[in-house]
């Protein structure tokens, strides 16, 4: 059995790894330049293919790879890939939250010189666990762990991190384009639902919640968007969606999407006026978008039609259908796909580059704490990407 899984995962690594032609550029240079020689590298990612062809890079370039996957969206064939190269790789899709606690402090405990941290839990553990010293500095994958930098971990981050979530190549090639349409899919895919005519909520109009609405949309979706930030929802409005606050559209929603990276945003007050047969689903890094527990507390009854679908029949006769169990929709439910493969070429393009930078920089030479991606670096990838997109452009 243990053959076939890594027999399974070679074969879904093969194939991406040969639709990412950026990353195969970084790791030709990286063979030559060895950046992260006599390095390891702490590892916090979803551990799925596009992952592997990251990792490979990073090995390529010299460093010990040492890490574990995200709660939920682990794939247990990626892991067997993983660790047939050598590498030391913590956890199963099966861990409960406590053991990913213990795959994150079992990373942390190996002393990785560079953290490739999604979420800032690795950040957070090395500060907790006293380690940090020993940590030339890191990246950070996305816009929850970029605003825990930002407000937990605020002034207590003695080394660098890149936050590869402020570039705006990130924003606009895989959280609005990729992200929205792998969400999209990934709805269709696990309730095999029709996106059309059916109305949505939006919840969270950032790079990601703009690109869920743009892609509901095109399919025939009635979007109403949800957005704190003014200006944003202004934006939300001039492009024609239906906006308002949460208990003002939660009677109109017939399915709901979280993407603000924030705990709660749907709650107990918001149960109470979603109407019968309503989908939730979460957008967001953590599962604490959906208050799902009390949604449980609020059930007469609940059971599960699948590994993916969970039907909750309130004690009013309501039913409220909860996919994923409130986790990434698009990388923990049912045969998870994640961003689509040139999406993640250029964003683990960025995240490459930016460890490179980081593994290199002269002592002092950046500063500690969280910081964008340099601009350099993005313009690199910028011609790069248009080269693939636009070979016929005259952009220099």
């Amino acid at each position: 059995m243990k053959d076939d899984v890594l027999e399974r995962g070679l074969r879904r690594v093969e194939w991406i790894r040969s639709r990412m032609a950026l990353l195969s550029g970084v790791r030709r240079d990286f063979e030559t330049m060895g950046p992260f020689q006599k390095l390891t590298i702490g590892v916090s990612l979803h551990l799925e293919p596009k992952t592997v062809v990251l990792l490979e890079t990073l090995r390529a370039g010299g460093a010990d790879i040492v890490g574990t996957g995200n709660y939920g969206s682990t794939q247990d064939d990626m892991v067997a890939v993983l660790k047939s190269q050598g590498m030391l790789i913590f956890g199963t899709r099966g861990d409960t939250l406590e053991q990913h606690q213990e795959n994150l402090r079992s990373v942390i405990e190996h002393g990785p010189h560079i953290l490739l941290d999604n979420g800032a839990d690795l950040v957070a553990g090395v500060i907790t666990s006293g380690k940090a010293g020993a940590v030339r500095g890191g990246t950070e994958e996305t816009t929850s762990g970029g605003d825990r930098l930002r407000t937990e971990l605020a002034g207590r981050v003695p080394f660098p991190v890149i936050v590869i979530n402020d570039s705006p190549l990130k924003q606009i090639v895989e959280n609005m384009h990729a992200v929205g349409q792998g969400v999209v899919e990934s709805f269709m895919r696990i309730t095999n639902l029709m996106v059309n005519g059916r109305r949505f909520v939006v919840v969270g109009y950032g790079w990601c919640g703009r690109g869920i609405a743009q892609y509901l949309r095109a399919l025939g979706g009635r979007v109403g968007v949800v957005e704190t930030d003014p200006i944003k929802a202004v934006e939300a409005a001039l492009a024609g969606y239906r906006v308002g606050k949460l208990e003002d559209l939660a009677p109109w929603g017939e399915a709901f999407i979280t993407a603000t990276g924030r705990p709660g945003v749907i709650g107990r007050r918001n149960f109470a006026a979603i109407p019968t047969g309503a989908v939730l689903a979460n957008a967001g890094h953590f599962d604490w978008e959906i208050d799902v527990p009390a949604l449980r507390s609020l059930a007469a009854r609940s059971r599960r039609v699948d590994d993916s679908i969970e039907l909750f029949e309130l004690a009013d006769g309501r039913q409220i259908i909860l996919i994923a169990d409130g986790r990434m929709v698009n990388l923990a439910g049912r045969e998870p796909k994640g961003n689509s493969i040139e999406s993640m070429d250029v964003g683990f393009m960025l995240q490459a580059l930016s460890l490179a930078r980081v593994a290199q920089a002269p002592p002092g030479s950046l500063i500690s704490g969280p910081q964008s991606v340099p601009a350099d670096i993005n313009r690199e990838i910028a011609h790069s990407l248009l080269a693939k997109l636009a070979p016929d452009s005259s952009a220099n």
